[in-house]
């Protein structure tokens, strides 16, 4: 099992340490680092290692302190050793990644437990590391844009508060064939033959043109669905997304589904009651105003995403760098992880921000890749323009996802801190700060456009189902090597 091991911060000033660093590319993102510390280094540490122990050692026979020093190397060989193979370790790599002139964007991966003790000899160990691809910063003053600007009109509020209301409104069971726009209740057995790979079971769905799932879409879902009775199965084919084997494209997979139960929609009324509910309305027309704002913000978090693709889109027709494999899948769930938390903030109800991820993860890979070269890109922007998060930043972006979840924002907070999100909320607000500059120095054309976001949103219904079994992919990679040894063929190598 790989281990990371952070650089610790040390409050006094320490010796550097005199090392061979050998370093490699066997890809854009990824260097292979050889680290050998010279014997008189490794004696320096375990003398220093003692020099503290001796004057508290407890060795039997002895008062406290007053054992032969030989007497205390032996009895606690085993645990300086250890002791200074840790801090060996962890000198080395602070200094390593201090000192070269590659950018770390992650911690070096190793298995700690494969690395020789430290002893007579040099103290040798290699990792790998990911690195930012190194490339020119393209030029970004002076871009020919065109902005799309949504309008929010009356009937887009109208619309809005309907699907509010009908989340709300009461379904009746009924016997009468289903149609788009029911809520049903449905077992589905996703089978490849006769192999059953997955069963979504009693799930409450409302019936739509398709159905969309982690890693793939029913597209004729509603086609062959509708008109169906309580008790019925029906067939529908599976377009299964991008997976890591190109030849899942070419499977033949169906989903039976088993209509449990149809239910009709009842009306529903707007009363204070409901308006209570909704959030301590005072009126109709105060809930519209709500509704209105959060779509205008919906609108600018598009109109921001079109400009965002346009932007990043002419900066790397200009840059050229390999993405590693790996490097990719492991920041699928980060790049996922930064989209929820966009739309969290801009208002989208979470069956719209399902759908997005589902789509997401049916084109996981290239979406991935994407979003990763758009983020070297503006991230080196931001560096050569000194800009970065500001505290205050963090608290708004907190604030306005508080308000959109009905959470307090401490509890916001906290849950982003333990989840880890923190960092992709900084490269959010960092990355927006570029995309918001280039704009600044940008001839812009704004273009009035009509929205079918909310067309296409019910044209889909989305679960959060796998028809296949997930890959374990985890957020920690593998070790490269699985002895970090230096072997003979890497010493080798060097000379």
């Amino acid at each position: 099992m790989s281990t990371s091991i952070d650089s610790p911060e040390t409050a006094e000033e320490t010796t550097p340490l005199q090392l061979d660093v050998q370093v490699s590319s066997p890809q854009a993102c990824v260097r292979d680092v050889v680290v050998t510390v010279p014997e008189s280094e490794v004696q320096r540490y375990l003398k220093d290692a003692y020099d503290e122990l001796v004057p508290e050692a407890q060795v039997p026979g002895f008062r406290s302190g007053r054992a032969p020093r030989r007497l205390v190397e032996k009895q606690f060989k085993d645990r300086v050793v250890e002791q200074v193979k840790g801090k060996l370790l962890m000198d080395s790599l602070a200094q390593v990644t201090d000192n070269q002139e590659f950018s770390a964007i992650s911690e070096p991966d190793f298995d700690y437990n494969s690395i020789p003790e430290p002893g007579d000899g040099p103290f040798s160990f290699q990792f790998s590391i990911e690195v930012r691809p190194e490339f020119e910063t393209p030029q970004w003053k002076g871009l020919a844009l065109t902005k799309p600007v949504e309008k929010v009109d009356d009937e887009a509020v109208t619309q809005a508060l309907d699907r509010v209301l009908k989340d709300r409104a009461t379904f009746e069971a009924t016997d009468e064939p289903s149609e788009i726009g029911d809520r049903l209740l449905v077992t589905i057995t996703f089978k490849e033959g006769d192999a059953v790979l997955s069963t979504l079971e009693e799930e409450s769905i409302t019936l739509a043109d398709a159905l969309s799932l982690a890693d793939g879409v029913c597209e004729q879902f509603g086609k062959d669905v509708a008109g169906k009775k309580e008790g019925d199965t029906v067939s529908t084919p599976v377009k299964l997304g991008q997976t890591d084997d190109e030849s899942d494209a070419d499977r033949k997979i169906v989903a039976e589904v088993k209509i449990e139960e149809v239910q009709k929609l009842e009306s529903i009324e707007i009363d204070s009651e409901l308006l209570e509910e909704l959030g301590d309305f005072e009126s109709e027309t105060e809930l519209r105003e709500f509704i209105k704002e959060s779509l205008t913000r919906q609108a600018e978090y598009r109109t921001q995403q079109a400009v965002r693709k346009t932007v990043t889109d002419l900066l790397a027709e200009s840059v050229n760098f390999e993405l590693p494999a790996d490097l990719v899948r492991r920041q699928t769930n980060r790049e996922l992880q930064r989209r929820v938390l966009e739309m969290r903030r801009n208002g989208f109800d979470e069956t719209t921000i399902r759908g997005i991820v589902n789509a997401l993860q049916q084109n996981a890979k290239a979406s991935t890749e994407s979003a990763l070269r758009e983020h070297f890109v503006l991230e080196q922007i931001a560096e050569e323009e000194s800009l970065d998060a500001e505290p205050q930043e963090f608290e708004q972006e907190v604030m306005l996802i508080a308000q959109q979840s009905g959470e307090s924002e401490r509890k916001v907070r906290a849950r982003l801190e333990k989840t880890g999100q923190m960092d992709a909320l900084r490269n959010q607000i960092v990355e927006r700060k570029v995309v918001e500059l280039v704009v600044e120095n940008a001839k812009v054309t704004e273009e009035e456009v009509a929205s079918d976001a909310q067309d296409e949103a019910n044209k889909s219904f989305p679960v959060s189902h796998s028809v296949l079994a997930k890959k374990d992919h985890s957020a920690i990679p593998e070790a490269k090597y699985e002895d970090n040894s230096v072997t003979e063929k890497t010493e080798q190598a060097k000379d």
